[in-house]
């Protein structure tokens, strides 16, 4: 393999794609830049207060990144045979890597969830590895599903199910949401018979509301965003300095840069609210564009799977657009 195929712009075969698939790449590379630049602003208060160095978070999600593209160079240019091979062993690792999280010793806890497992000073979450992993998984079992025995459907049934498990009692309920939606838009999107879907989607409401009653934290958090203004300074405080930023931004925004609810005001700013740093900053304009790329990257990745010619190809666009854009609505 050449070296300059894992610069962004030095993929030659580019020009042997459909142009949804240029598209796709192109618009990727604009969500990678965006995230990049929304990220130095909405971190580097945080990352001076903690750490004296504004460039923490920022280099950190470079290496990340840098790391992540060259797995997904790597990834692009094997064999479809080859990557599914690779699959089989890397869910099954990351299956029990996300049970091993239970584990005293093992499991990390960070604000009262066991999602990590720390590597010295590395950590790693197991469960956001498990993505891909159970994208290409699905998706061969459901295009191969009338081929399967039954034995077969039950074993795999199980192990998506064990997957879904073992990250609602972390406790992740967004993940699982985010995993067991895609699963069952694979399943669906390959012609499962809808009423053991419908009772699936039912059973799978029905747990997360058992989660919900079971963990206090998820019942004050559901609670808080039906009325956040309750409990401003309580439950409500994260949220509602979140409504803040995104009204401050009006239409125009700011400026880049000019958040003032990232000081100290917003929690887990770089994070879980940067979405607010970035309306406050951008204005309603900024955030009508953003959603902008969104739906048209959820466009063309529809139209992929509108052309794909094998059903196995087809699940695997359509599982990675809705975990990209499930991934981003969450945010």
């Amino acid at each position: 393999m050449s070296w300059w195929r894992f610069l962004p712009f030095g993929n030659r075969e580019l020009q042997q794609w459909s142009l949804e698939a240029r598209l796709l790449h192109w618009l990727t590379l604009l969500w990678i830049a965006l995230g990049l630049v929304v990220l130095f602003s909405a971190s580097f208060p945080v990352g001076l207060a903690e750490t004296g160095d504004g460039l923490y978070y920022f280099t950190r999600q470079l290496l990340w990144l840098a790391l992540g593209w060259v797995g997904f160079q790597l990834f692009l240019h094997l064999p479809l045979g080859r990557s599914l091979q690779l699959a089989i062993p890397s869910f099954f690792l990351f299956l029990l890597l996300i049970w091993a999280t239970r584990l005293p010793g093992v499991g990390t806890t960070v604000m009262g969830a066991t999602r990590w497992i720390s590597i010295g000073s590395f950590q790693l979450q197991p469960s956001e590895m498990m993505k891909p992993f159970l994208v290409l998984q699905a998706a061969w079992v459901f295009s191969s599903w009338r081929r399967l025995h039954l034995k077969a459907r039950c074993f795999w049934l199980t192990a998506f199910a064990l997957t879904l498990l073992g990250i609602l009692i972390q406790p992740n309920l967004s993940t699982t949401a985010l995993c067991g939606i895609t699963l069952w838009l694979m399943a669906l999107g390959a012609g499962l018979p809808l009423a053991p879907l419908l009772l699936t989607a039912t059973g799978g409401l029905g747990l997360a509301v058992l989660s919900i009653s079971l963990n206090e934290y998820q019942r004050r958090r559901v609670m808080s965003f039906l009325n956040p203004w309750a409990d401003a300074m309580g439950d409500g405080y994260q949220l509602v300095q979140s409504l803040l930023a995104v009204a401050s931004g009006g239409v125009f925004g700011t400026g880049y840069g000019f958040s003032q609810q990232k000081l100290s005001y917003l929690p887990i700013q770089h994070t879980d609210f940067i979405f607010a740093v970035y309306a406050e900053e951008m204005g309603l304009l900024g955030c009508l564009l953003l959603l902008a790329l969104l739906a048209a990257y959820g466009w063309l990745g529809m139209r992929v799977v509108n052309q794909a010619r094998h059903p196995l190809i087809q699940l695997i666009a359509l599982g990675t657009t809705v975990m990209m854009l499930l991934q981003a609505s969450l945010i």
